[in-house]
């Protein structure tokens, strides 16, 4: 239990971090094709109480139609990626990834990556993120060096 405790403060402190520069207005990232629903999305309540009611598990579905995108970005806080159909091409560090159907991925939210769908089917993602637990609106926010 200690060492999951150890392991959640090393992520969760550099959100904090993160977090300061921004309010939880909405801030804008370019996008186009792309549609975000929330789907659940679970405040923290465990056995880990430094962590309750000062983060949430939020779980959104984001499509993107045949040549949509979301330009360079950050998230506010870090994320494990499922493409649920379709094949996303991912940029982050000036390296590009296509991740295919059944795939996961990490986005860590402090580092620029960009999002597209260059091919002829819609990309489905399945997003799961820690963020504070009054954040309101979307994730992404645009770099802080933009």
């Amino acid at each position: 239990m200690k060492r999951l405790t150890l392991l959640l403060f090393a992520v969760l402190v550099p959100i904090v971090g993160y977090v300061v520069g921004y309010s939880s207005a909405q801030q804008q990232v370019e996008r186009k094709g792309s549609a975000s629903t929330v789907k659940p999305e679970w405040v923290m309540s465990s056995h880990l109480t430094e962590l309750n009611a000062k983060y949430k598990l939020l779980v959104t579905e984001t499509t993107y139609e045949p040549g949509g995108y979301t330009g360079e970005h950050h998230h506010v806080g870090p994320g494990i990626r499922f493409v649920a159909s379709g094949e996303l091409t991912f940029v982050q560090e000036g390296k590009t990834t296509t991740y295919k159907t059944g795939e996961y991925f990490y986005e860590a939210g402090n580092i620029t990556n960009a999002a597209y769908n260059r091919s002829n089917s819609p990309v489905r993602i399945i997003n799961f993120e820690i963020l504070p637990a009054d954040w309101k609106g979307g994730s992404a926010v645009p770099p802080k060096s933009k």
